[in-house]
């Protein structure tokens, strides 16, 4: 009697058919409709498809598709007797199932079975599955099974029982299994000739002895080092051997396992130190580094000198290898370079120090994540020493950074330039530029800083000041009734505005120095290299027409800035009496503002005009910002615990009020 199955298709007909759909919906159709032909025929109990419906299944996993109704037909294919079978069920198993379904409980017994199968490749199976998808519970009850297959005479068992062995380790990680494990291989762990079973091993051990449960073998496996060392040390100077020979490196794998094997049981211990450090120097000048296989053995010994007691000529080696990666053309080479320099730097900052060109030239790399790394590092490396030559390189690098971080660069800019500035004219000159760069992205915070740095300074230097942020803002003007008020254009007095934190600092300092700024006399300041001051003085008039194309400008939107601006004009008022009805009719106009805050000012202030005659000292200037209050207005980019310092902000510094 013939036997009649279900239409389904094979599995390369089916990812033939797949291949051909135009949109997703006609791969939704199709994956549809083959899951319905597997489920009538898992339904209808055909052994002899049950392969091939869990390999299509795979595919449909893949896919992104929902398959949990064939998993059981994966336990089904475990428990036969045919290896194709069992093959297939197992990958199935591995690919549809994980640790965290209950499902994976069934097959434990059927698991331990297979461990001890006479057929090596029934028991790499199961040797794979449970390498990758054993739960706790299975770990702790193959423990046993796997501890025996260690030691058995096929190294392709002892290869894979080991992998399992480090799952077992991680899932469960008592301290009877780590130290079951370890015992195993305290002996013999180096006279294992195959180099695959002995990468398994090391990765095992390595494992066992990072853990605080395993702490206690160390002091035994320092025995190795010697051992160790030798192994390391033939295969850097080992002649080619197909075998083991990858773009002419002698077994890279093994000799990255061999160096952290080496970096585990060096720390903490100087005598093991001592044993390694001929090794380690042959290893970092004779490894060939146009290789990618070569950079991993080079990063892995550059990993190793720097986290033991190494000899300090090797550490300096291992910055310099460091500082052969930046220049390499591989970016990922570059990343790990600039991310282990930066760990590097608090241990030694001398011998980074002396790759600075190169870490600051990474500031101006087209990947992102270069530039990142880059500058971190570079504000690391900053210091009293070398902060005229670096910090501009960050300043330069505001121009095209990302606006994802411009705010944490300033941040870290000003912080850097508060902690190890020269003087206070190059210190002022520095956040004028940053503020003038960064634009939008400045925290309130550093203009506070600013105020309060020129408030301390001597009288020149408030000159200098006032002269150089009135020349930004002259050049950059919003327009008044459609004419330029001086040399500003359109498009830079829209963005010359959306810079609030700049806007407001010069706003509250033209008004503060307002003597100093149309002051025609020279000043000698101690650097006069700094920024370029104005070729003419500006009239009493082109400052009220300024502020009065500031204040009427629909591109200033801050009420902040409005406030400080209407100060200003109430303090110029006072300073130039001459000016005072200009000041108190543009006060006027601003009494009926929209802003209570803003109208409730400028109707008290114009009343306050009239009576400055009568109080001479209502409009004199405000004594100095004490250090402390700007330090508590503006902290580090980080917190101790890493966050983001919190930004307090100042009271701002107004004219008192009169009674309306």
């Amino acid at each position: 009697m013939n036997v009649m199955f279900p239409q389904t298709q094979k599995l390369r007909e089916l990812i033939r058919s797949v291949r051909a759909c135009k949109t997703a919906a006609d791969e939704r159709a199709v994956i549809s409709k083959e899951c319905a032909a597997i489920r009538t025929s898992l339904k209808e109990g055909h052994e002899n498809l049950r392969a091939r419906n869990v390999a299509k299944l795979m595919y449909i996993h893949m896919l992104g598709y929902p398959t949990q109704f064939g998993q059981m037909e994966c336990i089904k294919l475990i428990t036969s007797g045919q290896y194709a079978e069992k093959r297939v069920g197992y990958l199935g198993l591995m690919v549809l199932l994980d640790e965290t379904q209950e499902v994976i409980t069934l097959v434990e017994n059927h698991l331990k079975r297979d461990l001890q199968d006479s057929n090596q490749y029934v028991q790499g199976l199961a040797l794979c599955a449970i390498a990758n998808i054993s739960s706790e519970d299975m770990s702790r009850g193959c423990a046993s099974e796997i501890l025996g297959l260690l030691t058995s005479a096929n190294p392709y068992i002892r290869k894979k029982a080991a992998l399992c062995a480090l799952r077992i380790i991680r899932k469960v990680g008592t301290a009877d299994i780590v130290e079951m494990y370890l015992e195993c291989y305290a002996i013999n762990l180096l006279n294992e000739r195959n180099h695959g079973v002995l990468v398994s091993s090391l990765a095992l051990v390595i494992e066992g002895l990072q853990r605080k449960e395993g702490a206690a073998h160390l002091t035994t496996y320092r025995r190795l080092v010697p051992a160790a060392v030798r192994m390391l040390k033939n295969l850097v100077m080992s002649s080619y051997a197909l075998e083991h020979d990858i773009n002419g490196v002698a077994d890279p794998f093994l000799q990255v396992k061999l160096l952290h094997f080496l970096r585990v049981l060096g720390a903490g211990d100087r005598k093991s130190c001592d044993q390694m450090n001929d090794v380690l120097a042959q290893v970092a000048t004779n490894t060939e580094s146009s290789k990618n296989c070569g950079n991993a053995i080079l990063y892995e010994c550059v990993i190793t000198i720097l986290a033991m007691d190494a000899d300090p000529g090797l550490r300096v080696l291992a910055v310099n290898i460091l500082g052969r990666f930046l220049v390499n053309r591989d970016n990922n080479i570059r990343y790990v370079a600039l991310n282990t320099l930066t760990q590097v730097v608090s241990k030694d900052l001398q011998a980074v120090q002396r790759h600075k060109n190169t870490i600051v030239d990474c500031l101006k790399d087209v990947d992102i994540s270069i530039r990142r790394r880059a500058l971190d590092l570079t504000y690391t490396l900053v210091n009293s020493s070398n902060v005229r030559l670096l910090v501009p390189d960050l300043i330069n690098y505001l121009s095209f950074a990302n606006n994802d971080f411009k705010e944490d660069l300033t941040t870290k800019i000003c912080f850097v330039v508060e902690r190890y500035a020269p003087s206070k004219q190059w210190h002022i000159d520095t956040l004028v530029k940053v503020l003038t760069l960064a634009g939008s992205f400045v925290p309130e915070a550093v203009g506070n800083k600013l105020i309060a740095l020129i408030t301390q300074s001597e009288v020149a230097l408030q000159a200098y000041c006032v002269k150089v942020l009135w020349g930004v803002m002259a050049n950059n003007a919003p327009l008044s009734n459609g004419l330029a008020t001086l040399d500003g254009s359109e498009e830079d007095a829209l963005a010359y505005c959306k810079k609030e934190t700049l806007l407001l600092v010069t706003v509250w300092c033209v008004g503060e120095y307002c003597n100093l700024l149309c002051d025609e006399s020279d000043t000698d300041l101690a650097e006069p290299g700094g920024q370029e001051w104005q070729k003419y003085q500006p009239s009493q008039l082109q400052v009220i027409s300024v502020l009065q194309a500031l204040l009427q400008s629909h591109y200033v939107m801050s009420t902040t800035i409005i406030q400080t601006a209407l100060t200003t004009l109430l303090k110029f008022a006072g300073m130039f009496h001459e000016s005072a009805d200009s000041c108190k009719q543009l006060l006027q106009k601003f009494s009926t503002h929209r802003d209570l805050e803003v109208q409730q000012r400028a109707f008290e202030f114009a009343i306050l005009v009239d009576h400055l005659p009568s109080c001479p000292g209502l409009t004199d200037k405000m004594p100095p910002i004490e250090a402390t209050a700007a330090a508590e207005n503006g902290a580090a980019p980080d917190s101790a615990d890493g966050s983001p310092a919190p930004e307090a902000r100042p009271p701002a510094p107004v004219a008192p009020r009169a009674a309306a």
